[in-house]
C-alpha cells in the first residue's frame, strides 16, 4: 500500500468523481483510476460503487474512509513538525482569542512577532472562553489568549501575562459620569448592557453586581465590543469592561470610570494543552510571547 494510492483515494472519495478528483490532483484521469483499482486488489475490497456519473464509497470504503483520513492527518502533521524543526520561523501558529481581547493585544503580539519572525504564518479563531478551553483540550487550537485566566482546568497548562482593572462605561449624561471612581453598589438601579450569557464578561459582571449586594437588570445583549458600546453610547444602559478595550480611545458619547468597592480585576495570559507538545513554531511563538510580556512589566 502506497502513500500515494491513499491521496488518490482521499480525492476520488471527496470529490465522488474521478475526472474531478485527477484534476484537482493534476494527473491524468487514468492514473488515478488505475492507483485506485491497485488499492482495491490489495485490499480484496470494492471501496467504490458507481452510481450514475459519480462514484460513491461503499460500507466498507467509508470506514477505510475514516481510518484513512486520520492516518493522513498524523502524517501530515508529522511532516508539519519535521518542516518546522529545520526552520520553526516559517511555521504556522494556531491561535484562539476572545472577543476583549482581539482590538489592541492580538494586533500588538502578532506585530511584534512578525518584526523577529516576518516569515510566520498565523491561523486565527477567535471564539468563546468555554469554546476556546474546550478547542485546546481536543487540540484543534495549540495556543489561546484567555481573560480570566482558568484555574480549575486539569488539562490545560496556563500562564498569566498580567492583570488589569475592570472599568464602568457611562453614558455621557449618566448622573456619575463626572465622578472619578464610582461604586457598584450605587449603579444598582441601572439598566446594564452585557454580552450573552455563555460570555465570560457576562459571568464577572454579574458576579461583581452581586458582590456589591444586587442582581444586575441586563437591559440588552452585543456579542462583541463595539455593539456593547454601542449601545451604551446611545444611552440603553451602563456595562463594565476590561481596562485594555480602551486603549486607543472611549467611545464618543460615553465615559469610562474605576470602580471602587468593590474593584474588579481579570488576569490575562495563555493557555496550552498540558500533555501534548507544541509545534516548534508553536513552542517559539509562546515563549516570545512570555518574554515580551515580562520585559514590559520591568519597565513598569
Amino acid at each position: 500500500m502506497e502513500l500515494r494510492q491513499l491521496r488518490y483515494f482521499m480525492e476520488v472519495a471527496e470529490w465522488e468523481h474521478v475526472s474531478e478528483a485527477a484534476l484537482h490532483l493534476h494527473v491524468a484521469q487514468s492514473a488515478v483510476s488505475r492507483q485506485i483499482a491497485n488499492l482495491e486488489n490489495e485490499l480484496e475490497v470494492d471501496l467504490f460503487k458507481r452510481e450514475g456519473r459519480n462514484i460513491k464509497l461503499t460500507q466498507i470504503g467509508k470506514t477505510f474512509y475514516d481510518y484513512t483520513k486520520v492516518a493522513m492527518e498524523a502524517i501530515d502533521n508529522a511532516k508539519k513538525q519535521i518542516d518546522e524543526y529545520l526552520d520553526p520561523e516559517r511555521g504556522t501558529i494556531k491561535i484562539g482569542f476572545p472577543t476583549s481581547l482581539s482590538n489592541h493585544l492580538m494586533p500588538s503580539v502578532i506585530s511584534a512577532f512578525k518584526d523577529e519572525y516576518p516569515n510566520a504564518r498565523f491561523q486565527l479563531r477567535q471564539g468563546s472562553y468555554r469554546y476556546l478551553i474546550d478547542s485546546v483540550k481536543k487540540g484543534n487550537i495549540q495556543v489561546a489568549f484567555l481573560g480570566p485566566v482558568p484555574k480549575d482546568e486539569p488539562d490545560v497548562e496556563s500562564h498569566i501575562l498580567f492583570s488589569e482593572q475592570i472599568m464602568a462605561l457611562l453614558p455621557i449624561n449618566h448622573p456619575f459620569s463626572e465622578k472619578k471612581s464610582v461604586s457598584l453598589t450605587d449603579m444598582k438601579h441601572d439598566h446594564f448592557v452585557s454580552f450573552p450569557e455563555e460570555y465570560v464578561l457576562n459571568k464577572i459582571t454579574i458576579d461583581a453586581c452581586r458582590q456589591a449586594g444586587f442582581n444586575p437588570t441586563i437591559s440588552a445583549e452585543g456579542e462583541d465590543l463595539d455593539a456593547i458600546k454601542g449601545l451604551v453610547s446611545a444611552g440603553i444602559g451602563v456595562t463594565l469592561l476590561p481596562e485594555s478595550t480602551f486603549h486607543e480611545s472611549t467611545p464618543r458619547m460615553t465615559v469610562k470610570i474605576p470602580l471602587e468597592l468593590p474593584a474588579v480585576n481579570r488576569t490575562v495570559g495563555m493557555i496550552k494543552p498540558k500533555k501534548k507538545t507544541l509545534s516548534p513554531s508553536e513552542e517559539v511563538f509562546y515563549d516570545f510571547v512570555k518574554q515580551l510580556f515580562s520585559r514590559l512589566q520591568q519597565f513598569q
